[in-house]
């Protein structure tokens, strides 16, 4: 018989990606660029020519056996190396080469760091809203996840519920900033405070709690917000970082998960992760790849589009009188629909040829995400038909 669990997930089909697909079809019938897909966070802006450079250089330099062949199955020390040392300058931390994990992009640092401090039981706690597959990522673990429901006002933590959640079984607290879907970047208080609580709470209860940083947002942050990095703050963090975001590589899934040389057992982590990849089927990322990024790690793809991109369009919600947080990062946007349906909200949409996601799967029922990585003229040309959306069915 088939895993009952897998086919039930069936019947939970990710929203977004069934708006791609839409958009997609949509797309063959009057031109995609008649389409305003605002669906899915596909960077849209090309990656460093440095980055390509390094790529021709490795390919002219280096052997194939080198380049295509399995790397360590904890990433090749070389790069490992690089990426501490990127680390410790940017952010005045003490990484080494032995606290890097190289990993198939966030998605494959948190699959490993769930594992690492949680078994099946352990409660994890997220904030709402939420990237939907947190839910898979830690319930597919055997852990359980918790959602504290969102400070709507700032989207900053809601202290003051998150008290109330946290609890003796509770073994890890994810975190996302610049955070998908709502654009918030969590100010170095709002850290200061978690903090500050997780140290009360580990000493009450007498165990660690964990602080997973899922940050593939970083370095996409608009004039005037600073994006503190998390890890400063809290001893037991775990860094889960991609180079999707900011070198716009999402296709070469790439990213490494960066173990908080203070926090315990941390001498240990990377390793253990190198055995979780044995049980999970995910280790040995793209040499290649990772050769490559070790020549730019510093250096972003141009994202000043992103910016531009959500001034016109938060311009053009609030001119209609519509109620958001304004973005302080990422290459999101999160208003509320202007009904309590925002599935309904956005069914209507479609008929404008308008591709938005209803939030409810972010665990925030009533708003819903629009990703503006897109060229801008598109999001030009899509304001009219937002314009005539909300004039024809809600004014």
């Amino acid at each position: 018989m088939i895993v009952q669990q897998y086919k039930k997930m069936l019947e939970g089909k990710s929203v977004i990606r069934e708006l791609s697909e839409f958009a997609a079809e949509r797309g063959k019938e009057i031109g995609y660029e008649n389409v305003f897909d605002f669906s899915l966070g596909n960077p849209s802006v090309p990656v460093p020519q440095q980055f390509n450079d390094a790529l021709t250089d490795l390919l002219q330099s280096k052997s194939s056996i080198e380049l295509h062949g399995y790397s360590p199955s904890l990433g090749i020390p070389s790069v490992r190396k690089k990426v501490a040392e990127s680390l410790n300058n940017r952010f005045g931390m003490n990484y080494r080469a032995e606290h890097i994990f190289m990993t198939s992009a966030a998605a494959g640092a948190v699959a490993h760091a769930l594992r690492c401090v949680t078994v099946p039981g352990d409660e994890v706690l997220a904030f709402v809203p939420f990237f939907p597959e947190y839910r898979p990522y830690i319930e597919l673990t055997g852990a359980i996840l918790k959602t504290v429901p969102a400070d709507k006002e700032t989207f900053q933590i809601n202290f003051e519920v998150f008290e109330e959640l946290i609890n003796k079984k509770t073994m890890a607290v994810l975190i996302n900033t610049p955070n998908n879907p709502s654009g918030a970047v969590y100010s170095a208080d709002t850290l200061r405070r978690l903090a500050e609580l997780l140290r009360s709470k580990e000493k009450e209860y007498g165990h660690d709690i964990f602080l997973i940083s899922d940050e593939p947002y970083r370095e996409i942050v608009f004039a005037g917000v600073e994006s503190p990095y998390v890890s400063s703050f809290y001893d037991n963090s775990l860094s889960c970082y991609s180079y999707s975001k900011s070198l716009s590589l999402p296709g070469e899934r790439i990213g490494y998960l960066a173990v908080n040389p203070a926090c315990t057992d941390a001498d240990l982590i990377v390793a253990m992760c190198g055995q979780i990849s044995r049980g999970i089927g995910h280790n040995c990322p793209s040499s290649i790849i990772q050769l490559a990024v070790a020549e730019v790690l510093d250096l972003t793809a141009d994202m000043s589009v992103y910016e531009t991109n959500m001034n016109l369009i938060y311009n053009q919600l609030i001119e209609l009188g519509m109620s958001c947080v304004k973005p302080g990062g990422t290459f999101y946007i999160f208003p509320k629909a202007l009904e309590e349906d925002a599935a309904s909200f956005c069914r209507k949409a479609l008929q404008y040829d308008l591709i938005l996601v209803p939030a409810d799967s972010f665990g925030c029922p009533g708003y819903f995400r629009m990703a503006y990585c897109i060229d801008t003229d598109k999001v030009a040309r899509s304001l009219p038909a937002l314009r005539r959306f909300i004039k024809d069915n809600y004014h």
